[in-house]
């Protein structure tokens, strides 16, 4: 039996029972339909694992995470159709569509181990203590608040997706891929293609740049990591005293092609306020000194309240959103303890004793690990599992119905909690923020995949399956790649190698809630305030304003990210959100097909190549040819 796609319109239900006779009898692939299986699995977690340190690399430069499911998606198909050009056991048996999905699922389950806390909470911890931790703590930490997330999506995808029929808008967008690319591949061998050379293009661009330039004497023929507008002392001087340039690298330029103009547009507006108006300000008047460092030290506070002020307000504008996540908590739990039993989906949907067995052993987990590591009362360890769950429940509706996960907002709203209950103990308002942001994250993640499987008619137990096979494969992968890229040396945490813009506001607003006001620096309250009113406003006038003003409203969080990170990142964002939009402009069908896939395919090769490289010349140092 093949996969079908939902129909556009189907039948009112008079009951969630009824909703799911007609899923099995009008979209459902069958119990014997090819889905999880161990090329599915392995590939999933391989594609995964690798994307998981491109992820972490980006993350930890620019704040963002970027998409893992198409791009996955799109390689795999690409690999298996190669493949059965080759090998007759392959052409005998092609790569199904519902294959691809399960691929999928565990690709962004260990793409996204970032998310967790490796861009955020874990170096915004050592930010504030000085504390590294070892890879096993990480690991240990990592994989507990992650299937925590995992167990906590299990009641939820009944309620939000089959009987709410939320969109989940990216799922919906990989489900089309997916069908689209299995039913006429021509354009995926296109997309396929375009991908690979631009990951090709970026992986040279950081040999030249980091291996030549890491080698003595070949470092005069390196690309520049920094380049100066122009060849003059005063294009020099705003370089390296206002990080005022261009970057020497094509991540930031395909990062900025794939998020839009907008949020691009506001990133080099604020980065022009904050380096190239107060910064030069603040250095004149002995407040900070010039270079990155110094005056992000000042910068972010403004631009971290701009971000939470707007985050939360955004949050709190939800509210009809909050109240339906809590309004259906009861038919929720209701559901899960009556789901086994006259069910007509029970031998397909995830048990309900999964959920309760396993959100009792991840949430002990949490705890025991919480009060071992960073000396987090049992109690306080209990409440956070316990907020985590209400959260993630809130998080999931709001991914559903917008497609944004408030990753940040949770986080926010857990620290400020903890700034009340545990006040002046910042390890504990960091790692308690993170089960929350990190849990959030992947039980959002899994609904979303979970949304596609719906649409595709697959097996949703079978799915979560591949899930936790990807929450192992990006632990394995992305705890070696965070020891490597950040602990190696870790006094780059921060600086323009590795601005680490989440882990700063993280890092701000602990440390604003220990610390108190007092220990600002100089002008940083009245900054705080300004910042802080600027993120209410734009939320306020985005929210309620005419719809014809907000396309050129400036997006908060654009404006805010560009105060953490260097103003070279932010200019060549907007050099490719602006390549990009003219391309859509000029020629939308050229635009679709490869803005995605070479943008994906550069970010990919670049920060793979730059973690390899980071190993070749650590390589090259114990032998003693550095």
């Amino acid at each position: 039996m093949t996969q079908r796609a939902v129909p556009d319109k189907h039948p009112p239900f008079a009951d969630d029972r009824e909703a799911g006779r007609w899923w099995l009898d009008n979209v459902y692939a069958g119990d014997d339909a090819v889905q999880l299986t161990p090329r599915a699995v392995v590939t999933g977690m391989l594609i995964g694992g690798l994307m998981s340190v491109s992820n972490l690399y980006v993350g930890l430069k620019t704040g963002w995470g970027l998409g893992v499911t198409i791009t996955a998606s799109i390689i795999a198909y690409a690999v298996f159709k190669f493949l059965e050009q080759v090998v007759p056991a392959y052409r005998a048996r092609p790569f199904s569509t519902l294959e691809n999905y399960t691929m999928s699922s565990a690709a962004s389950a260990a793409g996204y181990m970032s998310s967790a806390g490796l861009v955020s909470a874990i170096p915004a911890l050592y930010l504030t203590t000085g504390r590294l931790l070892e890879w096993w703590e990480i690991g240990l930490w990592l994989v507990a608040l992650s299937m925590l997330g995992v167990f906590m999506a299990i009641p939820l995808k009944r309620q939000l997706i089959n009987i709410d029929q939320l969109p989940f808008p990216s799922g919906i967008a990989t489900a089309e891929t997916l069908s689209s690319m299995h039913s006429a591949g021509g354009e995926a061998v296109v997309k396929a293609r375009s991908l690979f050379g631009a990951a090709l293009l970026g992986a040279v661009v950081a040999l030249w740049r980091d291996l030549v330039g890491g080698i003595k004497p070949l470092a005069g023929w390196a690309i520049p990591s920094e380049i100066p507008f122009g060849p003059f002392p005063f294009a020099r001087d705003l370089l390296s005293r206002y990080t005022i340039g261009i970057e020497g690298s094509l991540i930031m330029v395909a990062a900025g092609a794939i998020m839009g103009l907008r949020v691009a547009a506001s990133m080099l507006v604020g980065s022009i306020i904050f380096y190239g108006v107060i910064g030069p300000i603040l250095v004149e008047r002995g407040i900070a000194q010039p270079g990155y460092r110094g005056i992000v030290s000042w910068v972010l506070w403004p631009s971290t309240a701009m971000m939470v002020s707007s985050g939360l307000l955004s949050f709190a504008l939800k509210w009809k959103t909050v109240l339906r996540a809590f309004g259906g908590l009861g038919r929720l739990v209701g559901g899960a303890a009556k789901a086994d039993h006259d069910d007509p989906l029970a031998h397909v949907e995830v048990p309900s004793s999964w959920f309760v067995a396993g959100t009792l052993a991840a949430g002990t987990a949490c705890v025991i690990l919480g009060h071992w590591l960073f000396d987090i009362t049992w109690w306080m360890g209990i409440l956070a599992v316990l907020v985590t769950f209400f959260l993630s429940i809130v998080a999931a509706r709001a991914t559903g119905e917008t497609d944004i996960t408030p990753i940040g907002a949770m986080g926010k709203i857990t620290q400020l909690m903890y700034g009340v209950v545990a006040p002046s103990n910042i390890t504990t308002n960091l790692m308690t923020a993170s089960i929350t942001s990190g849990a959030a994250s992947h039980a959002a993640d899994l609904l979303t995949d979970l949304k596609c499987g719906y649409l595709l008619g697959g097996n949703p137990r079978k799915q979560t399956i591949s899930q936790f096979f990807g929450v192992i494969a990006g632990t394995i992968v992305s705890v070696p790649a965070y020891l490597f890229v950040v602990q190696r040396d870790p006094t780059k945490l921060g600086t323009e190698a590795l601005p680490a813009p989440s882990a700063k506001v993280w890092a701000g607003v602990a440390e604003l809630l220990a610390n108190g006001i007092g220990a600002l620096p100089a002008g940083a309250l009245a900054a705080i305030a300004i910042g802080a009113t600027i993120g209410i406003l734009l939320t306020l006038l985005e929210e309620f304003g005419p719809k014809s003003w907000r396309p050129w409203l400036p997006s908060t969080t654009g404006l805010g990210i560009a105060g953490v990170i260097p103003a070279f990142n932010s200019f060549a964002m907007f050099a490719g959100a602006l390549v990009a939009w003219i391309i859509a402009r000029a020629r939308p069908q050229l635009a679709e097909t490869y803005t995605v896939p070479v943008s994906s395919g550069l970010i990919a090769g670049e920060s793979l190549m730059g973690v390899a490289i980071i190993l070749v010349l650590e390589a090259l140092k114990a032998f003693g040819a550095g």
